[in-house]
């Protein structure tokens, strides 16, 4: 009892300090709200914004913008897939002391979070029911070493009850009940706070390790965790239904308390500091607010949904699921609005459909959507991407990016999509060509098929699973599985990916490798190569010795013939993959047999290993002798991008000033890739003058000097540019026109660039010839991406540019001449202008001349868009006025109109409808370019006989087509033409219409 006594004073202390005296007789005046009325004042964005507020303003916390669902330098995730993952440094006690994070004590936000791929995967959930996602949004409040379990209760609390007026009585709340075999007591105190806040014991309830207590990993910090769960039924107890999977009692909010950290033993060891990392997703919180039982009936995907609607053909959605989901429509229409969701956001986050990693979940939920959309719901190719507006509409004043990208996001979309339906065609040959080819009594369709249609065509598992139980076939699960297992063993990632590598070694076989005293690899020989009198660079060449090879997870003395095994040779000139330059490309020839090839797919760093990774074309083995022959055309490749990528690094500091630091890079053969950090993205004037800069430093063929330093010495450099990453020691430098010698003994004042870098260079910088920068935007805020070419990719490139600059300004000519067009005229032009803005938009060009173009070509769209304005009107109004001296006096005139333009439809009806303000206007017109029936209409506001969208959809559904609009107006498309009579859609639209008006005047 004195415990308790003790801990309700603690409680009043807290609750004052905190500003929330009033919280009991804020809960006792919430549970008396009249909830449904609380409904209503709950859109998703004044959810969103309420959580935020409440803890910036009442608490004081930090607002901490959500960070990229691309997790920031943590390979052990896919995606962020929790509020958390960005304080985790904190979390861990590794926060960069100099950093603002080092200061966070209390920080709130809404974090973006994707479940997709990893150890949290709702992929193939999402459809099947109305709460999973692979995007979700984390409502979070986050306390490090500030305040904990008091607070932390009682803020939620009165956010819940008093803030979004939830009734008290319908909230349960879990608590850790302890687990004697970890030695955990069990969570009494935070018990007993809720308790002394006033709720009913039958309504706290304990639970074991498995729902009450929070983990990061297998190790870091951890702790007892109380979550609080809604009962959506009330009026009951519905204290047997938590944690007990049911639809009708939901956790909505995590409160994780951090006490413990999880040793490597698997022990427990109090924290230095206790935190408090709560989570509360918003879909769920709002589907409480607005009254629903379902996340999809709320204003986050109800416009998502209508939208998808209005581009299918697919009845509209009525949130079934299970056997009373026929067809599987309703599961497509979650899928699909989920999907697109997923797809925005991770697009405006830098992360695109791809092979590898984290784009390759995404290029698999992006072509499940688009299977759901077409095939399911029967929508046109390109209504996927047309859900991106939408998608920026309501998510867009939280995260802004989702605006500035969709122009970008739409694009990537749609490329992706005509790339799928086209695989799709080419799936269903292979399938048929397998099926006409293999035993027909068979039961199994070969996996190794199944497996090339998902791997290399991108088909999504359970399509084909589809498609072949179409043909009474099926895949043999347990052979695919081994195929996939063995796939992510030996997977090498691309070049541009950072996560697992394929036959990495790993510790067990470093540690052999070194027992044996397997010396590591002298990669030396990379960097061998002179500039001879003719210009052309001479490489090293390279004879080694075979000693180890790894295959299947461990050393072997040997591999076979189509076996992938990584090579550890005792040297070699082969560059691996490291300081964002891909690795060197080639192949081996055994000393005994020169004809017989081995090539070299990818090269990799591990414990001082150089590891080759081949699949071998015979035996290979221990002690063999290889001789190394270099793609040396690629090598040059890159040397050539990886100091252009110094020289603009130098060229856009020096225009820009010191704030500009390198944030990545990636350099290949083909071109290069730079980001930085910059305010905003660079201006015309800006790009012209950092490819002047470049450009003059080319044509100076500075010679490129190159020196192996003690790392302490190299810092010393005044100007020396760096990344934030380990370096050894000693160090390269690589300087551009001054030899790194002189830097070090002389306070020369002259600017130069100069770097630490392992990557292989040019002798000299005339090799680069020329630079172009083809893209530069803004990736997240305050970083921007630099894609530049050189040699003959960028003299390629100035004369694209220079062709599509000569059709602009011949384009302009003929618009500024042609004033008294004609609307076919205009429109023709204005189709002109939007191609060349596409080949603009499109083609590999000078970045500052992209937007020059860009300017000149809106301007252009803009005057002949008001040129063909004018004329729609001008046409439109005689149109108007020949239709009204034929039909006056008509309270419904329904009629056929000579056009091919739904403009011109709808501004003649518009016209009509002004002049005879009660009168039902309906037009129709046989398009003569698709060979359809448009059709226009408009009611008088207020008509209380019949909708303009109903009138509209009655007429375009009965012969064939749909239809959709406002309660005034309306239009949409019916049948051909050539299969419709023309008098019978007269008859039947305007019966239609007489008939509504009869029927509700009588």
């Amino acid at each position: 009892m004195a415990a308790h006594i003790r801990l309700v004073k603690q409680l009043h202390c807290a609750l004052s300090n905190t500003k929330l005296c009033g919280l009991t007789t804020s809960i006792r005046r919430c549970s008396a709200l009249s909830y449904p009325r609380a409904h209503e004042k709950f859109p998703s964005k004044r959810v969103r914004q309420k959580f935020v507020d409440f803890f910036k303003e009442g608490y004081e916390h930090r607002v901490v913008s959500s960070s990229p669902v691309r997790p920031r330098g943590d390979p052990s995730l896919l995606f962020v897939n929790a509020g958390m993952n960005q304080f985790k440094p904190i979390l861990q006690g590794c926060a960069d002391p100099r950093s603002e994070m080092a200061s966070y004590r209390r920080v709130v936000n809404s974090q973006k979070c994707v479940r997709a791929g990893g150890k949290h995967n709702d992929l193939e959930d999402v459809g099947r029911d109305v709460y999973h996602h692979t995007f979700f949004e984390m409502l979070g409040n986050w306390s490090f070493g500030d305040y904990f379990k008091v607070e932390a209760c009682a803020m939620a609390w009165r956010l819940l009850t008093e803030e979004y007026g939830i009734p008290a009585e319908r909230l349960y709340v879990s608590y850790f009940s302890g687990d004697a075999a970890s030695g955990l007591p069990a969570d009494e105190e935070t018990r007993q706070i809720w308790l002394s806040m006033g709720l009913k014991p039958d309504h706290v309830l304990p639970f074991g390790l498995k729902d009450n207590f929070w983990e990061m990993g297998e190790t870091g910090p951890c702790g007892p965790c109380t979550e609080i769960h809604y009962d959506h039924v009330g009026n009951r107890n519905a204290a047997s239904l938590v944690n007990a999977d049911s639809p009708d009692v939901v956790e909505i909010w995590n409160l994780v308390f951090m006490q413990y950290n999880r040793e490597g033993d698997g022990s427990l060891r109090a924290l230095p500091q206790c935190s408090v990392d709560t989570g509360m997703g918003l879909e769920r919180l709002v589907t409480v607010l607005q009254g629903k039982r379902s996340n999809y009936d709320t204003d986050l995907f109800t416009p998502l949904l209508y939208a998808i609607h209005q581009c299918s053909k697919a009845p509209a959605y009525q949130g079934r699921t299970g056997e009373a989901d026929v067809g599987r429509v309703d599961m497509a229409y979650r899928v699909v609005a989920d999907h697109i969701r997923t797809l925005c956001v991770c697009i405006a986050d830098g992360v695109y459909p791809g092979m590898t990693g984290a784009e390759l979940v995404l290029r698999r939920i992006l072509r499940r959507a688009v299977r759901f959309s077409t095939e399911v719901l029967q929508a046109p190719e390109g209504a996927l991407a047309s859900l991106v507006p939408t998608v920026a509409h309501i998510l867009g004043d939280a995260y802004p990016e989702l605006h500035t990208e969709s122009e970008r996001i739409m694009e990537l979309i749609n490329q992706n999509e005509v790339q799928f339906l086209t695989s799709l065609k080419q799936g269903r040959r292979v399938i048929d060509r397998t099926l006409n080819t293999t035993d027909k009594e068979a039961a199994f369709f070969p996996a190794s098929v199944a497996w090339s249609l998902h791997r290399n065509l991108g088909f999504p598992l359970d399509l084909i699973d589809l498609m072949l139980e179409e043909r009474g076939r099926m895949v043999d699960k347990k052979e695919m599985k081994a195929l996939e297992d063995e796939y992510e063993k030996l997977r090498c990632q691309s070049e541009e990916d950072d996560g697992d590598r394929v036959d990495q070694l790993d510790v067990h076989s470093l540690a052999e490798l070194q027992s044996r005293g397997v010396p590591h690899t002298d990669d030396s020989l990379k960097y061998f190569y002179s500039l001879g009198p003719n210009g052309q660079y001479a490489f090293q060449p390279c004879q080694a010795s075979v000693l180890a090879l790894y295959s299947g997870g461990s050393l072997v003395s040997e591999v076979g013939a189509g076996q992938r095994c990584g090579v550890i040779l005792d040297r070699t000139n082969f560059y691996a993959e490291q300081g964002g330059q891909a690795h060197d490309q080639g192949y081996f020839t055994k000393e005994e047999l020169q004809d017989v090839l081995f090539p070299v797919e990818c090269v990799r760093l591990a414990g001082g290993y150089v590891v080759h990774q081949i699949t071998a074309a015979e035996t290979l083995r221990i002690g063999d002798g290889v001789m190394l022959h270099l793609d040396e055309a690629q090598r040059l490749g890159c040397m050539v991008k990886h100091t252009a990528t110094h020289v603009l690094n130098f060229a856009l500091r020096e225009l820009l000033g010191a704030a500009v630091n390198q944030r990545g890079s990636h350099v290949a053969a083909n071109r290069l890739r730079f980001d930085f950090s910059v305010k905003g993205s660079l201006s015309v004037s800006q790009l012209q003058q950092v490819e002047a800069l470049v450009q003059d430093i080319i044509q100076q063929n500075s010679q490129v000097y190159v020196k192996e330093i003690p790392l302490s010495r190299a810092k010393q450099i005044p100007g020396l540019r760096t990344v934030d990453e380990v370096y050894p020691d000693p160090v390269r430098v690589v300087s551009v026109a001054v030899p790194v010698s002189d830097l070090l003994t002389s306070n020369t004042d002259r600017h130069n660039s100069v770097e630490l870098c392992c990557g292989t260079h040019l002798l000299q910088t005339g090799e680069i010839r020329d630079l172009v920068i083809v893209s530069e935007r803004q990736m997240v805020k305050g970083i921007s991406r630099i894609i530049a070419v050189t040699g003959d990719e960028a003299k390629a490139a100035r004369e694209a540019g220079q062709a599509l600059q000569e059709e602009v300004e011949s384009l302009t000519t003929r618009v500024g001449v042609d004033s008294a067009l004609s609307l076919p005229a205009a429109q023709r032009l204005s189709k002109e202008v939007g191609l060349l803005t596409d080949a603009v938009e499109s083609t590999s060009i000078p970045q500052w001349l992209r937007r020059e173009l860009q300017s000149r070509l809106k301007a252009l769209q803009r005057s002949t868009n008001t040129t063909i304005r004018k004329l729609e009107i001008r046409e439109a109004t005689q149109n108007a006025k020949e239709l009204l001296e034929k039909h006056s006096n008509k309270t419904v005139l329904v009629d056929f109109v000579q056009t091919d333009s739904m403009s011109i439809l709808m501004k003649t009806v518009n016209q009509m409808s002004k002049n005879n303000p009660d009168c039902l206007v309906m037009l129709l017109s046989h398009s003569q370019t698709s060979g359809k029936v448009l059709c226009a209409c408009q009611v008088p506001k207020g008509c209380a006989y019949v909708t303009a969208s109903q009138w509209a959809l009655a007429v375009c559904e009965r012969f064939g087509g749909n239809a959709g609009g406002s309660d005034i107006v309306a239009n949409g498309v019916s049948g051909a033409a050539e299969n419709t009579d023309a008098s019978e859609i007269l008859r039947w639209a305007e019966e239609f219409a007489y008939e509504k008006t009869t029927r509700n005047m009588h």
